[in-house]
């Protein structure tokens, strides 16, 4: 076989590369020619499927045929990895949140993949978290309720659905930014037997995303909301205060669940999916089924503008995980 002039060998690597990019390039244009699969990385039915599934009916009417594939187990890990796995052809798209892409690669030491392995391409939905006392404990605050914790000592413990999830964090934040207040985690399954404990009497408080169902055990006295986690008060339940009001400028979350695709997706493909749930979510009708479960929709999203979220909450969270010794090894 006759070798190669260094001349020929460039050459020759040029046209493969340009030959690679115009593949490239008519796949993105061809975009989408199959099925569009979303992996949802938790069982049906949980609060996720109620987020991912009517952005897939969107996308179905909008961009072409488009599924639910659900890939649960180890919180979320292995259905995120297996994204992680996939081509970067804009046809396995996986429905992540803060568990998936922030909290699992800080405090996992071989979770299967890295946040680095993702782009983000458009936040659905952001959840703000509450804290919710049983009404017997004399508090109508966040101010009342650090000044309860101080002067009773390991009398007070909050309920979340486990350690190492935003509710989990959001606590051992609030503890050390009041001051080293000695209150007890409790970390249950889920947040149903949380909030069905404090209605009991159990517990005296949780810290628990913000629903229709809390809200309406709110409005029927059996609990008392004190404040919300997010930066500004919720269209849906504006007679909440905010954390920041309350007194704790540095107390805020917000969880969140949106778009990835493998970190190696086109530019146009990624921009195609984008363009399309703006789209979708300016559905005057998809909005209201958001904002009834309790949910606050972003209706202006963008994979810089949802990557920047991303990025933020990591740099919030990650401190407050080193702290109380949950980082990975």
């Amino acid at each position: 076989m006759p070798s190669l002039s260094r001349r020929q060998f460039v050459h020759a690597l040029s046209g493969a590369a340009a030959l690679a990019g115009l593949s490239r390039g008519a796949q993105s244009a061809d975009y989408p020619s199959r099925p569009i699969r979303l992996v949802h990385p938790y069982g049906a039915g949980g609060a996720g499927d109620q987020i991912g599934r009517p952005w897939v009916d969107k996308m179905s009417s909008l961009l072409g045929p488009t599924f639910v594939d659900y890939i649960g187990g180890a919180g979320g890990a292995i259905g995120t990895a297996a994204v992680a796995r996939e081509a970067p052809d804009g046809y396995s798209l996986l429905l992540g949140n803060g568990s998936t892409q922030v909290i699992i690669p800080l405090t996992t030491a071989n979770p299967g993949y890295s946040v680095d392995d993702f782009r983000a391409i458009y936040r659905l939905i952001s959840t703000a978290l509450v804290f919710a006392v049983h009404p017997s404990l004399p508090v109508t605050n966040l101010r009342e309720l650090i000044a309860y914790a101080k002067a009773n000592p390991g009398k007070l413990s909050y309920g979340t659905p486990g350690i190492a999830t935003g509710n989990h964090l959001v606590g051992e934040s609030f503890k050390q930014q009041a001051g080293a207040l000695d209150i007890v985690h409790v970390p249950y399954r889920g947040m149903s037997q949380a909030a069905n404990d404090l209605v009991s009497g159990q517990i005296s408080l949780i810290i628990g995303v913000m629903s229709v169902q809390l809200k309406e055990l709110g409005e029927a006295g059996k609990v008392r909301l004190l404040a919300v986690t997010t930066e500004k008060r919720l269209s849906g339940a504006p007679e909440i205060p905010t954390a920041v009001e309350s007194g704790m400028p540095d107390l805020r979350y917000e969880g969140w669940f949106g778009i990835f695709a493998p970190r190696r997706t086109d530019d146009a493909i990624i921009d195609r999916i984008a363009q399309a749930t703006r789209l979708a979510m300016s559905d005057p009708a998809l909005l209201a089924s958001y904002r009834a479960q309790g949910l606050e929709p972003d209706s202006d999203s963008s994979p810089d503008k949802f990557q920047r979220i991303v990025e933020a909450t990591t740099a919030s969270l990650a401190p407050v995980i080193k702290s109380i010794g949950l980082s990975k090894l």
